[in-house]
């Protein structure tokens, strides 16, 4: 009842011309992309085109000036084609120009959000070799100099970095504070000592890049700290919360995705006589998974709705981001089932679905810690 209002208003456009360029401009570059490890140019321009890399920043800074859950729907439908293409404006959108809207001066909105909605693309950077879930346990630190810090340390498994003019990075400005000290910096990609390591060689979501980053006495102006000293936390905090209805939201266009270009095949191809489609055993698997995406789809839509109404969504986001991801690895791996051999091939895209679902159960926080965070969220309500 909620939704319906909504997604008519909207759906014109975010599923419409979306839809329309990922298949007409995404989908003829995925195998090679995917190949390559490498992604074309020519998309990321066109996502900086069609304004889905600041879908809900601002008109006066160049944005959308759309809502949340229209950024939800685009990397849905982005996803449906290419999951690779989706990562790049899943973090552009619900992390990078989201904190910048919300925690930035005026000079740093008219610096970098004018940029980030033109050409500009930005990275998160919270993971470390001995931070992933445990994430506030980071080393890197931030030592202020009079009116400027040095930035020392490592990152890894940084999403778009590879592409990225500028990155927000998390790092304990006040070590004796512990996890109080985090603190968000924004660094520019050509500051002096900022390296960029080499692209890791990925199971899946290839054509995204994913980077270690070094920081040898990076030097950043006070004036380049986003929003308050030792708040880092509490933004990372809340970006991942937001961030996790994203991830939920790639999954279920995965899943559709991968589920799309499977069923067709089921009716055309003919086993004892008839479309293996009609066999009841392949028709209560398929109904099962298509119930379950459904499901999926619904509580990534109803975690977006609560967030963008300003009610409580934390845990739902959790949920939400189990679920679909779950769901992803579960259809992915049934329609690959369904397509016999020829699913095992990459002659097809039914592999390359397969691959990339594997990440969505481990990135932005894995299973097991969202089934964790609903579990306290129940302790707290009984």
């Amino acid at each position: 009842m909620f939704l319906v209002p909504l997604i008519t208003c909207i759906c014109s456009f975010y599923f419409l011309s979306v839809r329309k360029f990922a298949q007409d401009r995404i989908a003829p570059l995925v195998k090679a992309m995917d190949a390559e490890s490498k992604m074309d140019s020519s998309v990321i321009q066109g996502l900086f085109e069609l304004g889905l890399m600041g879908i809900e920043v601002d008109p006066k800074y160049g944005g959308t000036g759309a809502s949340f859950f229209s950024s939800i729907l685009a990397i849905e439908e982005l996803a449906k084609v290419d999951p690779s293409v989706s990562v790049l404006c899943d973090v552009q959108n619900t992390l990078i120009t989201t904190l910048f809207q919300r925690l930035g001066t005026e000079e740093q909105k008219e610096t970098y959000l004018t940029r980030l909605c033109k050409d500009t693309v930005g990275s998160f950077c919270l993971s470390e070799a001995g931070s992933g879930s445990d994430a506030f346990s980071l080393k890197t630190t931030a030592q202020k100099h009079k009116d400027y810090y040095v930035i020392n340390g490592s990152k890894m498994w940084i999403s778009n970095s590879e592409h990225a003019g500028v990155f927000l990075v998390m790092a304990n400005a006040d070590v004796s504070a512990g996890y109080r000290g985090i603190t968000c910096f924004i660094v520019p990609k050509e500051t002096e000592g900022f390296h960029i390591g080499k692209k890791e060689d990925k199971l899946g979501l290839r054509a995204s890049s994913t980077c270690a980053l070094t920081f040898d006495n990076v030097k950043v102006p006070g004036s380049n700290v986003l929003g308050s000293l030792g708040l880092g936390y509490k933004y990372a905090i809340g970006m991942l919360n937001e961030g996790r209805i994203g991830i939920a939201a790639q999954m279920v266009g995965l899943a559709q995705g991968c589920f799309d270009n499977t069923i067709p095949y089921t009716k055309q191809r003919i086993q004892f006589g008839k479309r293996i489609f009609d066999f009841q055993g392949m028709q209560h698997q398929i109904s099962h998974v298509a119930t379950q995406l459904e499901a999926a789809r619904l509580l990534t839509y109803n975690a977006a709705r609560l967030k963008e109404a300003g009610r409580p969504f934390k845990k739902e986001a959790c949920m939400a981001k189990y679920l679909a991801s779950e769901v992803a690895g579960a259809t992915t791996s049934k329609c690959l089932e369904w397509m016999g051999g020829v699913g095992f091939t990459k002659d097809y895209p039914i592999e390359k679905y397969y691959r990339d679902a594997k990440i969505g159960t481990i990135y932005e926080g894995t299973s097991n810690i969202q089934l964790s965070t609903i579990a306290k969220f129940i302790d707290q309500e009984y």
